[in-house]
């Protein structure tokens, strides 16, 4: 039997399958009230079990007994990666199951920001539509233009889809690997990234977070958008250098982002971000749904509990 930490709510019926086998304490170290419970619990854990909490050095520090991390994520920016495999404690992750759900969302943004949905809605919302909208609130299509996507493994390969095969869009995208999607052969074109941004009316990152692209848009790439272009940004909010993102949709060289993720994260009350005109935020929904939320945490406990029993999980992450 192993003692195992959870670090965000869980089913009931997934924590019953935990605790047939296990010791299992459940401590949000998100909610005040449970934080230092969380951290009384951390120093005889061997495994943790959870997502959107930073496990840093320090707290690894405190966590003499840890052996495995199932985190209900697929991206890893929470963790620090080199000391996980300096310290020889085994992370999973949950790829794959959010996948179509996460695309989902990405091109609903899309639509969303190019038709200034939001907007129309709150005009009608507030009692404000009092006739035919004017030409100051139409919106731009999004059928048949060029989409430039940054990061093309499996949610930028279906967010591609969606926008050849359903929308007609030319598609570019900017890594060298493989396209896994049989329907995408010959719809989707690789380019360097500075021909991505030059020729793109819509840009959307599914990069994940890493010393490399951390703020990889930026002034200087920003610059090299089509003047009128719009920003999508589903992956991480890291990405974005949000003054400079700002900058850009002050001046109108961008006329209009659309964000799930910021940095940092909730969004503060005091962001410029939160009431721009011309930003559609969302509270980084892109997987919340109940059925991939629900996908997600079998997969973190079937990867947590096969690593326990000595077998090899559904989706170990590569230290």
């Amino acid at each position: 039997m192993s003692r195992i930490l959870v670090f965000r709510e869980l089913p009931d019926d997934l924590l019953a399958r935990l605790r047939a086998a296990h010791e299992v304490t459940v401590a949000n170290p998100r909610k005040p009230e449970q934080r230092a419970a969380f951290m009384a619990a951390l120093p005889t854990a061997q495994a943790l079990i959870g997502s959107s909490f930073a496990i840093t050095d320090a707290l690894l520090d405190h966590a003499r007994q840890l052996e495995i991390i199932s985190s209900l994520s697929v991206g890893v920016d929470n963790y620090p990666l080199a000391s996980l495999k300096a310290r020889g404690i085994a992370l999973c992750h949950t790829p794959g199951v959010l996948t179509e759900t996460t695309a989902d969302t990405i091109f609903t943004l899309m639509l969303a920001t190019c038709r200034r949905v939001v907007e129309l809605s709150s005009l009608v919302r507030e009692g404000r539509w009092t006739g035919n909208i004017g030409q100051d609130l139409f919106g731009w299509d999004v059928h048949h233009k060029t989409v430039a996507i940054l990061g093309f493994g499996r949610i930028g390969q279906a967010v591609a889809r969606r926008a050849a095969l359903g929308f007609a869009m030319q598609v570019l995208y900017t890594n060298t690997g493989p396209v896994q999607v049989p329907e995408l052969q010959g719809k989707a074109r690789h380019v360097p990234m500075d021909q991505a941004l030059a020729g793109a009316d819509i840009v959307v990152s599914t990069l994940p977070l890493t010393p490399q692209t951390r703020h990889l848009i930026n002034d200087t790439t920003l610059a090299q958008m089509r003047p009128g272009a719009f920003l999508i940004n589903g992956s991480r909010g890291g990405i974005v250098d949000a003054d400079a993102l700002l900058r850009a949709l002050d001046s109108g060289h961008l006329r209009g982002a659309g964000l799930d993720v910021f940095e940092p994260e909730p969004l503060p009350l005091d962001s410029a971000l939160r009431t721009h005109p011309r930003v559609t935020p969302l509270p980084h929904a892109g997987s919340a749904t109940h059925e991939t939320r629900r996908a997600m945490a079998e997969m973190a406990v079937d990867n947590l509990l096969a690593l326990l029993a000595g077998a090899t999980p559904p989706a170990a992450y590569p230290l």
